[in-house]
């Protein structure tokens, strides 16, 4: 499908699936889920075309994670990531969706100088690019507590957080000890009193991401946390097999997608060079009375 023929959404927000309409996923549906005990699957997306995937495969939650610092602006961490490249991203994933949640995470350095400043970057996310909910890494209890009282809604982010990778000393599993699991206990606790909707725990062990999902009455989303979490979250080129990165332990691959991209540029150089690319099926051609009447000038121009 070229870029002439993609579809808009531009119908009401339920999202036509093989397996049925779907109702739009929001912030009170997945606070049900902890009750119902039923799955969340999130994933992060940073453009139309992958929001738009996505979506249509039932995705609950699309994250428009600062990852991208990496995987589509080739940083070597989430630090260098800006507040208007973020809101670019974000936009992009928003015109992808209908039934997902579209979640936009704060990027380093647009929430941690003031409360002021936090909130003012997560209203631009809300009325620039059409996000539904921010997500915050760390403990800031009081900024999620202002948040919230200007009606946006936050996601939570505890134990490895990739903003505090020089703090961390790099991308180590974090709540080792029974001092830390008690801080990170804490924590939890008061980002939800705060009024987070919903926590993402990385990096964590299994026995405490469960102990602390059974403990929370808001839904906890699991990257490296175990399968005791409420819901599971993978960062889309890592699901796809289209991050040049080693993986980390927690990330299974669900597709060879390198080797099979690999492979059709390679086709497609081959057909170019070779010239079976493009073939008549892919050409157009003139109109029969316009070439009729090319031929028919072209014989008394030889007369």
């Amino acid at each position: 499908m070229s870029v002439w023929s993609t579809p808009r959404h531009t119908g009401p927000a339920a999202q036509v699936s093989p397996l049925g309409p779907s109702p739009k996923i929001t912030v009170p549906s997945l606070l049900d889920r902890k009750q119902t005990g039923t799955r969340i699957s999130a994933v992060t997306a940073y453009d139309f075309p992958s929001a738009r995937l996505a979506d249509q495969a039932g995705l609950d939650i699309v994250l428009v994670g600062d990852s991208l610092a990496m995987t589509m602006l080739g940083h070597e961490s989430t630090l260098a990531v800006t507040m208007d490249e973020m809101l670019v991203f974000t936009r992009a994933a928003r015109r992808g969706l209908t039934r997902a949640l579209l979640v936009a995470d704060m990027p380093y350095g647009s929430y941690q100088a003031d409360d002021r400043a936090g909130i003012e970057n997560a209203l631009r996310f809300m009325k620039e690019a059409g996000a539904e909910a921010v997500k915050l890494e760390g403990a800031h209890a009081s900024l999620v507590r202002r948040l919230v009282d200007a009606e946006i809604p936050v996601m939570g982010h505890l134990g490895l957080t990739p903003q505090a990778i020089h703090r961390m000393g790099g991308y180590k599993v974090q709540a080792k000890s029974h001092e830390a699991i008690e801080r990170l206990r804490e924590d939890a606790h008061r980002l939800a009193d705060a009024g987070c909707f919903s926590v993402v725990l990385e990096g964590i062990p299994r026995e405490v991401a469960a102990t602390l999902t059974a403990e929370l009455p808001i839904p906890t989303i699991g990257i490296g946390a175990g399968p005791g979490c409420d819901g599971q979250i993978l960062v889309w080129h890592d699901l796809l097999g289209i991050s040049e990165a080693p993986h980390a332990r927690f990330v299974r691959t669900y597709l060879d997608g390198a080797a099979l991209i690999s492979a059709a540029l390679q086709q497609y150089v081959e057909d170019v060079a070779s010239g079976a690319f493009p073939a008549d099926r892919e050409s157009y051609h003139l109109p029969r009375e316009t070439n009729r009447a090319s031929k028919a000038s072209e014989e008394l121009a030889a007369v």
